[in-house]
């Protein structure tokens, strides 16, 4: 395969560049009546919300707290996650999370939330849960910066993959 080609090359799913407009999705919202200064301070409370459950889980796994810290974390994701509904609208996320350009990275996610879990509840191994939430950690970074045009591309650029 050409380099630039199939899925490492999600960038070029189409010669558009990506649909980033956020609040173009204005209908999502009309029923709640959230002007966009709230959909804002939605937005960046529940980015505020999930880094803090994210920190406290990251501070009970200091003292040995496994599981807490694996509820936690995946909460903290989730509501990182949901913060981004408030920009876009809810429904219009879940449809853009599995468009080509994204959908391993939302695919990797969803997975590695659930191995987290499982980490935890099923096999109460934290170096399994490390490992789990490093690679939550990748597939979110990456889910996110699909979002800004050219991003991976030059993130790529910069590690020296592209």
């Amino acid at each position: 395969m050409a380099p630039g080609k199939g899925w490492f090359n999600l960038e070029s799913g189409s010669s558009v560049i990506p649909d980033t407009s956020f609040f173009e999705g204005d209908s999502a919202f009309k029923s709640l009546g959230l002007s966009r200064t709230t959909r804002l301070y939605g937005f960046a409370g529940c980015l505020i919300a999930g880094f803090v459950l994210s920190l406290l889980g990251t501070v009970v796994f200091i003292f040995g707290m496994t599981v807490l810290f694996a509820i936690l974390y995946v909460l903290g994701t989730i509501v990182s996650l949901i913060g981004t509904g408030f920009l876009i609208g809810f429904f219009k996320q879940a449809k853009l999370m599995f468009k080509p350009v994204r959908v391993i990275a939302s695919i990797v996610l969803i997975a590695s939330i659930g191995l987290v879990l499982v980490g935890a509840f099923v096999l109460n191994n934290g170096i399994l849960c490390l490992i789990f939430v490093f690679i939550e950690f990748l597939a979110y970074t990456w889910y996110t910066l699909s979002y800004i045009p050219y991003a991976r591309a030059a993130v790529t650029k910069a590690v020296g993959l592209g």
